[in-house]
């Protein structure tokens, strides 16, 4: 069995290496890294900020050997003041905005993902620009539940090579909260926050470094509950398929 799980950025991954065992990758041409957990790989993905981005760095994987499953995961910001910090939610479908289309989270893979603690939503909301104001969250509410970058090119390629996939977002931000900078100007074309454009925000604006330090808290604790989530999920996904396995020879 492979797994792919994509972050788009390395701090939302980085808990997950204090729990496991991660070997980086190889390849000079894509950031992640592989373990082996039981009989299965697991390979984790960085795709950068963003929908383009995520597709492309999607389908060298996709592309280079068979997946079984992709979870595309990392932080969001809640749209519904019912979703609060640290929440998992797993979504059954996710608009990609700029396309106006939906794709789909597989019925089996959020059956299993509520079974170890996600909370199961209508849908994300996917967008090439991040969401900075609560009323922007209030104007997207009706019809997701989070919004977040790029589950909807992942899920959609995906599909395309046969992959079963769902869309796992821990909340970063809640709906009634503003970001405390404008990370569009702080993301360059490649996907990637960058450190010199956010320090030229706080020069321009120094009133908000409290609210950027308790960003970066709030972002920190989701980026470790999404950790244990997704170890437990991934086990629990890899047993499922050996349990299944088993039966299938036995009935042969």
């Amino acid at each position: 069995m492979r797994i792919v799980v994509t972050f788009a950025v390395d701090a939302e991954f980085a808990p997950w290496r204090k729990l496991r065992r991660f070997d980086k990758l190889a390849s000079g041409s894509m950031e992640g890294y592989f373990a082996k957990v039981e009989d299965a790989e697991l390979t984790i993905l960085f795709t950068g900020i963003g929908g383009k981005k995520a597709w492309l760095e999607a389908t060298k994987v996709l592309w280079d050997a068979h997946v079984d499953v992709c979870i595309s995961s990392g932080l969001a910001g809640a749209l519904r003041l019912e979703h609060q910090l640290g929440d998992i939610l797993a979504a059954e479908s996710v608009h990609i905005a700029e396309q106006s289309r939906d794709v789909f989270s597989d019925p089996q893979l959020m059956v299993g993902a509520v079974a170890c603690g996600a909370k199961r939503v209508r849908a994300f909301h996917s967008s090439n620009r991040v969401v900075i104001r609560a009323d922007e969250k209030q104007e997207l509410c009706g019809g997701a539940d989070a919004v977040e970058m790029e589950s909807g090119e992942i899920l959609a390629e995906a599909a395309v090579f046969g992959a079963r996939g769902i869309a796992v977002r821990c909340i970063s931000d809640t709906a009634d909260e503003d970001l405390p900078l404008d990370f569009n100007r702080a993301t360059t074309q490649a996907g990637d926050v960058s450190l010199a454009r956010i320090l030229g925000q706080v020069a321009q604006h120094p009133g908000s470094v409290p609210s950027l330090i308790r960003f970066g808290q709030q972002s920190r604790s989701a980026a470790e509950k999404l950790a244990a989530f997704l170890d437990r999920y991934v086990v629990n996904l890899i047993a499922a398929n050996s349990a299944s396995a088993a039966r299938g020879a036995t009935s042969a």
